[in-house]
This record gives C-alpha cells, sequence and structure tokens, in this order.
C-alpha cells in the first residue's frame, strides 16, 4: 500500500494547435516542438484512461505519471469526486482520495483508535501508531526497540526482566539490566553484578563481599586494612555511631528486636541464644505467666503452689488479702488460702484437705 502525493507529478495540459502550449500546474510552459505534426498527431489520438474516449482539439486534459485523463474522468474511484488539492493514494491500480483510502485500507490503531498513516507497527495481532505502541508498564517506546509479550502484555526487556526475576525471587542488575542468577552485590542501595566493578584501591575485580566506603568500593582485604567496623545486620561500614551487642557491631537503625524488628534506639534490650529482644517480646516469649491473670510477669515473680504469680495476684482466693512468701496459707484447689480464712471452712472440708 504506497500512497502517491500527486500533486508534482500531474500536468494539466491543453491543446493548441496552433502553439502546441502545455500548462503544468496552473504554470504556462512553451513546449518545444521538435516536429510538431508528430506531437499534434499523438494528442489527437490519446485517449482517456478511464473512459477510453478521445479528446478534443481545445479540451483540458490531466497527465498523471504517464496516463491521460479527462478532468471529469479524474476523480476517487469509490466516491467519484475529485481529489482535493490533488492528493490522491493509488492501491491495486485505482486511484483514491484521501477519506476514502484511510476508510477502505488504512488500519486503526490498537491503542488511540485513530487511521494509521504512514508507518504501521505491527505486533500483538494489532496495528499501531509509532508512538502509540509503548511498554505496559513503564510505557516506553518500543517501536525501534524490541519487546517481549509477557501474560499478553507487550512489555520491554528491562521490565520483563524484571517481572522475571521477582517471581523468581532474585535481583536485577541496575548495570545491564539483566537478572542476577548468583550473588549479587549491592552499591548505593542498588543490587548489580559483582563483576561490574573493580576495588577502588587495589583494582582487584570484586564478589558479592566487597564493600562500600564514601561511595567507593573495596575487595574485603583492601577495606580490612582500614580497621572500619562492619554492621552485623547488613554487612556494610559502620561510619557514624557503632553500637556493640552480642559480640558484634551495629547500626544503630539495625539494632532490633528479633520479634517487631523495632530498633533499641539506646534502650534496654535482653538477650537469649544470640538473640536480641525489646522488654515486651522476651516476656511474651520466654517470660513467667501468672496463674491468677494469665499475664507475663514483667516484674518480680512470686513463685509458690509450683506456679508463678503476679505480686498483685498473690492473695488469698476467698479474701482476696494480700499474701508474701512468708505470709502462712494453705492450698485449697490448688489456690492459697490465708490462715484466718482456712480455719473458717467447715471441719468436714478441712479434714479432706488433710487426708
Amino acid at each position: 500500500m504506497s500512497p502517491y502525493g500527486v500533486l508534482p507529478e500531474t500536468m494539466f495540459i491543453t491543446q493548441n494547435p496552433a502553439r502546441g502550449a502545455a500548462i503544468r500546474s496552473g504554470v504556462t510552459a512553451e513546449v518545444e516542438l521538435m516536429t510538431g505534426s508528430s506531437i499534434m498527431s499523438n494528442l489527437a489520438n490519446a485517449m482517456c484512461t478511464r473512459c477510453r474516449g478521445g479528446f478534443g482539439p481545445y479540451e483540458k486534459m490531466v497527465n498523471s505519471n504517464g496516463e491521460l485523463y479527462h478532468e471529469k474522468c479524474f476523480v476517487c474511484a469509490q466516491c467519484f469526486q475529485p481529489f482535493p488539492d490533488g492528493l490522491f493514494y493509488e492501491y491495486e491500480g485505482r486511484k483514491y482520495c484521501e477519506h476514502d483510502f484511510h476508510m477502505l485500507y488504512a488500519p486503526c490503531c490498537g491503542q488511540c483508535g485513530e487511521f494509521v498513516i504512514g508507518r504501521v507497527i505491527k505486533a500483538m495481532n494489532n496495528n499501531w501508531h509509532p508512538d502509540c505502541f509503548t511498554c505496559h508498564t513503564c510505557h516506553a517506546p518500543l517501536a525501534d526497540t524490541g519487546f517481549v509479550k509477557n501474560a499478553g502484555r507487550a512489555l520491554c526487556r528491562p521490565c520483563n526482566a524484571r517481572e522475571r526475576a521477582s517471581g523468581l525471587g532474585k535481583y536485577i542488575c541496575q548495570k545491564c539490566h539483566q537478572m542476577i542468577e548468583d550473588k549479587h552485590l549491592i552499591f548505593k542501595s542498588e543490587p548489580y553484578h559483582p563483576y561490574h566493578f573493580n576495588c577502588h584501591h587495589c583494582g582487584k575485580e570484586l564478589t558479592e563481599v566487597a564493600r562500600e566506603l564514601r561511595g567507593e568500593l573495596y575487595c574485603l582485604p583492601c577495606h580490612d586494612k582500614m580497621g572500619i567496623p562492619i554492621c552485623g545486620a547488613c554487612r556494610r561500614p559502620i561510619e557514624t555511631r557503632v553500637v556493640n551487642a552480642l559480640g558484634k557491631q551495629w547500626h544503630v537503625e539495625h539494632f532490633v528486636c528479633a520479634k517487631c524488628e523495632k530498633p533499641f534506639l539506646g534502650h534496654r534490650h535482653y538477650e537469649r541464644k544470640g538473640l536480641a529482644y525489646c522488654e515486651t517480646h522476651y516476656n511474651q516469649l520466654f517470660g513467667d505467666v501468672c496463674y491468677q491473670c494469665n499475664k507475663v510477669i514483667t516484674g518480680d515473680v512470686v513463685s509458690a503452689l509450683n506456679k508463678s504469680w503476679c505480686v498483685a495476684c498473690f492473695a488469698c482466693s476467698i479474701c482476696d488479702q494480700k499474701l508474701t512468701l512468708k505470709s502462712r496459707f494453705i492450698e485449697v484447689d490448688m489456690r492459697p488460702v490465708c490462715k484466718k480464712c482456712y480455719e473458717k471452712l467447715p471441719t468436714e472440708l478441712k479434714k479432706r484437705l488433710k487426708t
């Protein structure tokens, strides 16, 4: 399907036996008569390409790419109207005005729905303007860069790689935009293939254990020679305040409770089996639970009757008088009863309790 702008190639010719003058695009030009009689004879024998009729001696004719037409015959093959501004499109030997050509043959863009004139992108079982065919995720143009079909969507290669890596739980290198199959290197909070970098000090190709310091990367031996502490959580250098705990050194924001992951920020922490806990979660996980209120005991613990009690909860189960380990009490139904209340119990009950 090829459009032709015919205005430069179209001539309007008027036969004039006396002068042999020709009019091209409305401009008069003298034609040199090499053999005047033969030219006039050829024009007299010419036929209209459309109606196959001849031309009168003074009738205006249209020459389009070597084909002659009556002026009234040089019209759109669909609507039979003259071509606006002399512009037509030719397809399979027939000429159409711009409107009818678009209606009959021009594809519609799958994005904007408008006719696609000129370059057409055919992809995803549809037609597109070059500017309308973009990545479904980042909207980058795809016409000249290629794309990947992913779940019925057109994605640029970087976006497709990111989606694929995300599904596999892997990283995308921010330098080559390829998935990192093996271990990655974090530089300025972004993942990279380690082999893209060399040690700033010795020039050695780096591995995933490289260290970043003041915006530069160093191999582990070079970095260790600088005496910079390494955070026990992120394995990156600590250039500001250092927290020393659990036999390691930490960034302040990385020394957190093993349960809720909130930074301690100078508050007290509790250690158990190499992990640090805030007071609340240490008590929830490892503290004593009061037999009376069933809550974690955060203060002193009263151990009595093979159970643990809050100081406030350890009381006579009958009169609620507060008891201590020095108080005299008797176990009744696995609960403490003060001596005064015990003496008031029925004799039969006291006999059963003793047996």
